[in-house]
């Protein structure tokens, strides 16, 4: 099955959270906490735990986010896990990784597995895409 839908960001939080002990490196590297807020196939919210090696000024770096979403997909209510990350080199997405934790689901989402993906369109809107299947 597929499930799709749109996402804000509702608040992005750096933590001041630095790897111990500290490695100099090219790139900074921190973690921040975000709320989003989805609505479509794919409707609700996420609270993610976000640690990127970033550059604000190039917008070169990786990122890796733990999300843990409640709402629904296609209808389904639950929650579950999913984790994903993206290389930039400050004008495109490369070296996409996005999969649904195994055994995270809970409610009509119990045994939800599989992957998706998201993307950003030219005019700024954030798209994520489930496809799963249900255990």
């Amino acid at each position: 099955m597929r499930a799709t839908g749109t996402f804000t960001v509702k608040a992005f939080v750096p933590t001041g959270l630095k790897p111990e002990p500290a490695v100099p490196t090219g790139l900074p590297v921190g973690v921040a906490t975000m709320e989003k807020s989805f609505e479509g196939e794919v409707a609700g919210r996420s609270a993610t735990l976000f640690t990127a090696a970033f550059d604000q000024g190039t917008g070169v770096g990786t990122y890796v986010a733990m999300e843990s979403f409640e709402g629904s997909l296609n209808g389904r209510d639950g929650s579950f896990n999913f984790v994903h990350s993206a290389t930039t080199s400050g004008s495109d997405r490369t070296a996409e990784f996005f999969t649904i934790v195994p055994s995270s689901g809970t409610g009509a989402l119990a045994g939800i597995e599989g992957a998706g993906g998201m993307a950003v369109d030219a005019d700024g809107t954030h798209r994520i895409w489930f496809d799963y299947q249900l255990g």
